[in-house]
């Protein structure tokens, strides 16, 4: 009986993909790309955020700084806390339909994938500001005294020192965003947007296999984070650069212990010889 019914959902399959195989490739291939653009957006918006967040403010600084310092702070805690706080997909509704309705429709979205990725950018942005500042905040402040000791500003101190660093750290979250986002763009059916799970349900309502349907969704959403993953793995790999911390020993300027030979065997400066001797000395100048 049970063998039946997998027998029969494999040809419920095979009749969905050969009727509408180049929907749901459609569908997947939106989904991809509204993924790693919202996700890059959002990366953006998200390290401006965690900079934000981030400049020292000190009470010895001028009151018009701390004033736009705290009114920044509190504006960025907003836009973390609103779009943290709730689901996509009313945030897709209140963009698409709300725009409108309270302008009047003097204005109207006319593009779907504008308001697509500007409801996943700033939704991936919020979280991805609160990674930032974290990975920000990992970094040992001593690195950032060490820059200003050395005549950098906050700038080239975040530019060339914390963020490399931090980008390190936060890249575990940014795989995570990016895959969170190839899920998530499902709920943009909500305002007609096309993507693999406005495919499924196109497919199902056409042909009633709602369950062969959803098989077939199962495995494409799978693949497509399993690949995701491996693919961010090896980028973090890349990053954290060869395993090999052999010394280069041809380098002249090298005088790490027992690998640089002094000219005058029986010098202090050879470590690999016996005691330094005045006779020693005389009789390696022979």
């Amino acid at each position: 009986m049970f063998g039946e019914r997998v027998s029969l959902l494999f040809a419920d399959i095979g009749n969905l993909l050969s009727k509408y195989g180049k929907v749901y490739l459609s569908g997947i291939w939106n989904t991809l790309l509204l993924a790693v653009v919202a996700t890059l957006i959002g990366c953006l918006i998200g390290f401006v955020c965690g900079i934000l967040q981030t400049i020292p403010c000190s009470k010895n600084d001028g009151i018009l700084k701390r004033f736009f310092l705290g009114l920044i702070s509190v504006i960025v805690r907003i836009y973390v806390e609103l779009f943290r706080g709730t689901p996509m997909i009313l945030q897709a509704v209140f963009i698409y339909y709300g725009v409108p309705y309270f302008s009047g429709g003097q204005i109207q979205f006319t593009n779907i994938w504008t308001v697509a990725i500007i409801v996943v950018s700033i939704n991936t942005g919020a979280y991805m500001a609160e990674s930032v500042r974290g990975g920000i905040l990992s970094i040992d402040p001593g690195q950032t005294e060490a820059a200003k000791a050395i005549g950098m500003n906050h700038f080239q101190t975040m530019t060339s020192v914390i963020l490399p660093q931090a980008l390190r750290n936060i890249m575990p979250q940014i795989g995570n965003n990016f895959i969170i986002n190839v899920k998530d763009t499902s709920v943009m059916f909500i305002i007609g947007f096309t993507e693999f799970f406005a495919a499924h349900k196109m497919a199902a309502g056409a042909t009633f296999k709602y369950f062969p349907s959803a098989t077939v969704e199962m495995v494409g959403y799978l693949c497509m984070t399993l690949l995701a993953s491996f693919l961010l793995r090896r980028v973090e790999k890349m990053m954290d650069g060869s395993d090999s911390y052999e010394l280069v020993n041809g380098d002249q300027l090298v005088m790490t212990a027992g690998t640089y030979n002094h000219p005058l065997k029986g010098s202090p400066f050879d470590e690999h010889s016996i005691e330094y001797t005045p006779e020693n000395a005389a009789e390696g100048k022979r």
